[in-house]
């Protein structure tokens, strides 16, 4: 069968370094970086004591009592970016068959927050069960795509994917294979996440898998970095609006990229960690330039993993070196989760919307906070330190890994080239 193209029409993004679109670019272009110490709870007897926090939000600014009462941060985070990106697309909701738009939004882990304060309650009690009745409804990890699918009338395909860190790229993914099948029109795809609390700080803690540099933690995030010592948590979202591409130009829409592959692998190594020669995320890579019928050296930039962990980075840089071979070092590298922290399932979003915009910009956001080269990692790669460059990109890759071995690769192509 004739397969659909598939463009993105909109964005949007709640993230720990801009609350919206133009800030969150604004700050990338810039790297800033969105490391502070936390003040979601008291962390002064946590290994770590710092987080790539969303500043300046206020849920009363944005949704009625009611509402608060029945949504999780996570949700919260979602109905904004994706409200954004509806938003940003200009696609008229009176005017579309709804039937053929659907939502497609990850989470890692849900309402955690949500459920640890459900459990906190509980336990200072008598033992009696006193539950929220929106306890269940606000913490499972699907509610965030329904809850969208409520406000706006979307009746298209509807569910969230789970895969850790690379949820919301398999979304991204399933949106864009649905499409092309013409199984829909257009998807609001996309993550959120809000996991910074005593169980998502202390469990990431107890697995060695943070920093714990709460001297210097506005830099503790620093992929690449020989002193490197595990990733900044972080939260938010992001959302796109992936659209058939004849039915974005029949209304006019702005396209700003197109998605034109995806590729999945599994590593099948270690519960944590990735596989130390990169090997699944080599094969992600590989499918999704299959899948786009290009060569390695179509591509440009690749916004990788790179989480600031001592395993992940060499290995995606090992992964990168033995698929694209001599033209590795003819590309721009970057990972700015520098600048927001790991957004964990959200990461995959926010990551493919800094992908678009790189493209749409003509210019590299930075991999910030590097000091010290590690022999560990190829010296010649362009890994785009500290500063933002300038590039035309024709074709970009979007990277994300996930706990349990899970990889995902997003390509997309820049629709001016």
């Amino acid at each position: 069968m004739q397969l659909k193209r598939v463009v993105v029409t909109g964005i949007g993004a709640l993230t720990p370094i801009g609350n919206n679109i133009s800030e969150y670019w604004n700050s990338l272009a810039n790297g800033v970086s969105g490391s502070d110490l936390i003040t979601r709870f008291d962390a002064s007897k946590f290994k770590t004591r710092f987080a790539c926090e969303v500043k300046n939000f206020d849920p009363a600014a944005i949704f009625d009592r009611k509402e608060i009462k029945k949504y999780d941060l996570y949700t919260q985070f979602a109905l904004v970016a994706a409200t954004e990106a509806i938003t940003n697309s200009g696609m008229d909701l009176e005017k579309t068959d709804l039937e053929r738009v659907g939502v497609i939004w990850a989470s890692g882990i849900g309402g955690i927050s949500t459920f640890a304060e459900e459990l906190r309650e509980f336990y200072k009690g008598d033992g009696t069960p006193r539950f929220n009745p929106f306890f269940i409804p606000k913490m499972i990890s699907d509610i965030a795509a329904g809850q969208i699918s409520i406000k706006f009338g979307l009746k298209g395909p509807n569910y969230a994917t789970v895969s850790a860190c690379a949820s919301s790229s398999n979304a991204i993914i399933d949106a864009f294979t649905y499409i092309r099948l013409g199984k829909a029109d257009a998807f609001v795809a996309g993550g959120s996440e809000a996991a910074i609390n005593e169980s998502g700080v202390g469990g990431f803690n107890s697995m060695q898998a943070l920093s714990t540099n709460n001297d210097h933690f506005q830099t503790a995030s620093r992929p690449f970095d020989k002193d490197r010592d595990g990733f900044v948590i972080g939260e938010g979202a992001g959302g796109l609006i992936l659209e058939e591409y004849e039915h974005a130009v029949k209304r006019g829409a702005h396209i700003y990229a197109e998605v034109t592959g995806g590729g999945m692998s599994a590593d099948a190594y270690h519960l944590t960690a990735s596989h130390p020669e990169g090997d699944g995320a080599f094969r992600a890579m590989r499918a999704a330039l299959e899948d786009a019928e290009i060569v390695p050296e179509q591509i440009d930039y690749i916004n990788v993993h790179g989480t600031s962990t001592p395993v992940g980075d060499p290995s995606e840089t090992k992964a990168i070196l033995r698929l694209f071979g001599d033209h590795a070092y003819k590309l721009n590298i970057s990972s700015t989760k520098s600048m927001t922290g790991h957004l964990l399932g959200a990461a995959g979003a926010i990551e493919a919307i800094a992908s678009v915009l790189a493209m749409e910009n003509d210019l590299v956001p930075p991999t910030i906070n590097h000091f010290t080269d590690d022999p560990a990692i190829d010296g010649k790669l362009n890994l785009t330190f500290n500063k933002a460059q300038k590039r035309i990109i024709r074709y970009a890759i979007s990277n994300t890994f996930g706990f349990g071995g899970h990889n995902t690769s997003v390509v997309l192509k820049n629709v001016r080239q």
